[in-house]
């Protein structure tokens, strides 16, 4: 709902209009200030080099391989693996060794004595400090480069069937638990009478089962997603054992509990307190109530903040704070909007002095938003560059357009609630109505049978079920406010799902420290690809024009952009676009790239590995409709 404050005088609108459009400038103000003068920090681990270096030529077969990140991981014994160019292991097997030397964090592995010429490929797997599976792959070469038949993996850590799952399961957690702090709170705070509402209890319960079942499915993937990818897996007691012994698994569990006693605090809100009529005794219960579910919400908040960016990094002991009340502002505001909606649209009970106190608190959770929002950007993006360079960057102007538009709708909003007047005239309607029902109930005779008087019984509730719905629609300001309350719970879904997506996407300054420590070891060699390849699907609207950038251009990570125009030259959007790129001279291949949807007719992929230099054919399939598609190639010098 609105994030504006309620205010009296004859303009309740300017006034917090300014008071958002302050905040927003304010916002804007600190955050360029803090881009401007920031300075290096990590979360998310990246490898930032290794020894042989990525696409190196050695004279001699080094004893070890070593691999450097910009932040501790969590490895196993097959963490790091050396096949040589028949795909057989060229290391020891005995697991990594760390390395590490102050804040460098260095493990390696050794390899067998006597290792004959040819291209080597090491493929790696670990788990970031901040609870995500990270991997790649390079190669390098003893002698002179060679052949081989070593096939890179086809998908990143934690991709697969597994990880989409795992993805669902993580957004489900976090809409159930603005669902269920959000609403709880809208109840305590914004309409205490909500307690008996049957669609109220319904919202809060529901997000309950919906972080709880989500929360259940995440522990018992966690062991496949960051390790096989295969189902099968998340049975395995072994696996389930090691995944508890982990900072992940362990806030999974803490969170299990916590639900344990939100299912209490709902139940004694939902019951004792519905069912209270004495004021006194009812505010001393919601006190009470208050101050536990407070301190529930904050733990279930924890759970994520001690597990993921915030735990990790530069400043945790400031970061992790910060992130909690980050996440219950969110839940505040876009889990009470979602039961404003909710009551707006199933009860005509509630009146305008509870959309009111929602407006305030809507007001105050924007403002925490907005001084913690600018604080994890300074901390996870750190310059303009990886602000508009980046994936993450790019997520992360766009949830600020989001939010900026949320606030829009909301002032549209405010204005329907400075006009919405208070049940009054809809509890004389019902008492009319009641009135009617017993005059009703009167003329039915005592004699008549029992099933007759059940179904007059059913009948006179669907007669007062209707009554109250065209009461409820009979107020035009209601109708307004309900359809602008509608508008703010679409946006707050997209502006939900781009936050989780944040949460899974490597930061900013991670991606640019990477990037940098790349190009500082990477071959002179090569540059920028730019490509454009037309297609025709056959089918209607099935022409345009592939374009694609590949940055830096060279061996090892890449982001990867794909621009399709259709034949007007205007962007161009398609139900489905693939790649795969092929070195044919090596036999390497076909490594596939699955793009992400960035904007209307663009795509991007980051970390895309180049293995070593060559003359790579990249394939593209375009489908247009379900049954129009073409793949089209082109050569293209990497390296």
């Amino acid at each position: 709902m609105s994030a504006t404050a309620p205010c009296a005088g004859p303009s309740p609108i300017r006034r917090p209009l300014a008071a958002a459009a302050l905040l927003a400038t304010l916002a804007c103000l600190v955050f360029g200030l803090l881009l401007a003068g920031a300075g290096p920090a990590s979360a998310h681990a990246a490898l930032t080099g290794s020894d042989p270096a990525d696409g190196a030529v050695v004279d001699t077969a080094p004893q070890q391989v070593t691999l450097s990140f910009s932040e501790a991981i969590a490895v196993g014994d097959d963490s790091i693996r050396v096949l040589d160019p028949s795909g057989k292991r060229a290391d020891t097997e005995a697991g990594p060794e760390e390395l590490s030397e102050g804040s460098t964090v260095r493990y390696g592995v050794s390899l067998h004595s006597g290792l004959p010429d040819g291209t080597y490929t090491v493929a790696w797997q670990a788990i970031s400090a901040d609870s995500h599976p990270i991997s790649g792959a390079f190669t390098f070469s003893i002698g002179a480069p060679s052949e081989t038949t070593v096939a890179l993996p086809s998908e990143r850590a934690g991709g697969g069937p597994v990880g989409f799952l795992y993805d669902i399961a993580r957004y489900t957690a976090y809409g159930g638990f603005a669902v269920l702090v959000g609403g709880s709170a809208f109840v305590l705070v914004c309409w205490r009478d909500g307690a008996a509402s049957l669609p109220m209890q319904r919202l809060v319960v529901r997000g309950w089962l919906a972080l709880t079942g989500a929360t259940l499915v995440m522990l018992l993937l966690r062991y496949p997603y960051t390790g096989s990818g295969k189902f099968a897996d998340a049975f395995d007691l072994a696996g389930l054992q090691s995944v508890l012994d982990t900072k992940p698994g362990a806030a999974l569990v803490s969170r299990l509990l916590l639900l344990g006693a939100a299912a209490l605090f709902t139940a004694v809100l939902f019951g004792t307190y519905a069912r209270r009529e004495d004021e006194r005794e009812r505010k001393d219960l919601a006190f009470g109530l208050a101050v536990g579910g407070g301190v529930v919400a904050t733990g279930i908040a924890a759970t994520w903040s001690m597990s993921e960016h915030a735990s990790t990094g530069i400043q945790t002991n400031i970061a992790m704070p910060v992130d909690i009340l980050h996440l219950l502002a969110v839940a505040a505001w876009l889990g009470g909007l979602a039961s404003l909606l909710v009551a707006l649209y199933r009860t005509p009970d509630i009146g305008s002095a509870a959309v009111r106190r929602f407006s305030a608190v809507a007001f105050g959770s924007v403002a925490v938003l907005a001084a913690t929002g600018v604080y994890q950007s300074w901390r996870q993006v750190g310059s303009w560059t990886a602000l508009t360079g980046t994936r993450y960057g790019q997520l992360l102007i766009l949830k600020v357009a989001l939010i900026a538009l949320l606030l829009g709708v909301a002032w549209f909003s405010r204005r329907w609630t400075g006009r919405l007047t208070d049940p009054a005239a809809a509890e004389e309607a019902r008492g009319d109505a009641a009135g009617e029902e017993a005059e009703e109930a009167d003329d039915v005779p005592d004699d008549v049978a029992p099933e007759r008087a059940a179904q007059l019984a059913r009948q006179r509730a669907a007669l007062t079920a209707t009554k109250k719905k065209r009461i409820r629609d009979a107020d035009p300001e209601r109708s307004g406010l309900r359809r602008s309350v509608l508008a703010e719970a679409a946006v707050a879904v997209v502006l939900l799902v781009v936050t989780t997506m944040l949460t899974s996407t490597e930061p900013g300054r991670t991606q640019e420290e990477a990037a940098g420590s790349s190009a500082a070891s990477a071959p002179a060699a090569g540059g920028p690809v730019n490509l454009s390849m037309p297609f025709d699907t056959g089918g209607r609207n099935g022409k345009g024009t592939v374009r694609i950038g590949i940055e830096p251009g060279r061996t090892g990570s890449n982001d990867l952009h794909v621009w399709i125009d259709g034949s007007d030259g205007e962007p161009m959007d398609v139900p489905e676009l693939k790649l795969a790129l092929t070195l044919e001279s090596k036999d390497i291949g076909p490594l596939p790239v699955v793009p992400d949807r960035l904007a209307e007719g663009h795509w991007s992929a980051s970390g895309v590995q180049i293995p070593m230099a060559g003359d790579w054919t990249i394939d593209v399939t375009v489908r247009t409709s379900d049954i129009d598609q073409v793949t089209i190639d082109k050569n293209a010098k990497i390296g």
